[in-house]
């Protein structure tokens, strides 16, 4: 074996070694600086049920927003390029997104909720 490819193995090996190091001090790091998170103090089911689904229909809110504006913008392109197509799914966007932004009311409103 000559002196290049020993030093070459040997580097290997180190390299190998700090990513190693640095992988195991980033899991013992995450181990012991988490802190663990306990509920509420209410113990009734319903209200940490209802929390939840206020959450989970806030989340659908914030994604209905986004796809309105994204709607709005690409309704704005095509009355400036002139292009129906894009108009059409422009429309199409902006009335997805206000349906999806405002499930909670809709569905609420129809006494599913």
């Amino acid at each position: 074996m000559n002196k290049k490819h020993k030093q070459n193995r040997m580097s290997y090996r180190t390299k190998s070694d700090r990513y190693m190091r640095a992988w195991t001090m980033l899991v013992l790091a995450l181990c012991l600086l988490t802190v663990p998170a306990f509920a509420a103090g209410s113990s009734d089911p319903l209200t940490i049920v209802n929390n939840l689904s206020d959450f989970i229909f806030s989340c659908i809110r914030a994604i209905g927003i986004i796809i309105l504006g994204w709607g709005i913008v690409q309704v704005g392109m095509s009355v400036q390029s002139h292009d129906a197509s894009q108009r059409t799914q422009g429309f199409l966007c902006l009335f997805g997104g206000l349906l999806i932004a405002f499930a909670k009311e809709i569905l609420t409103l129809i006494g599913v909720v």
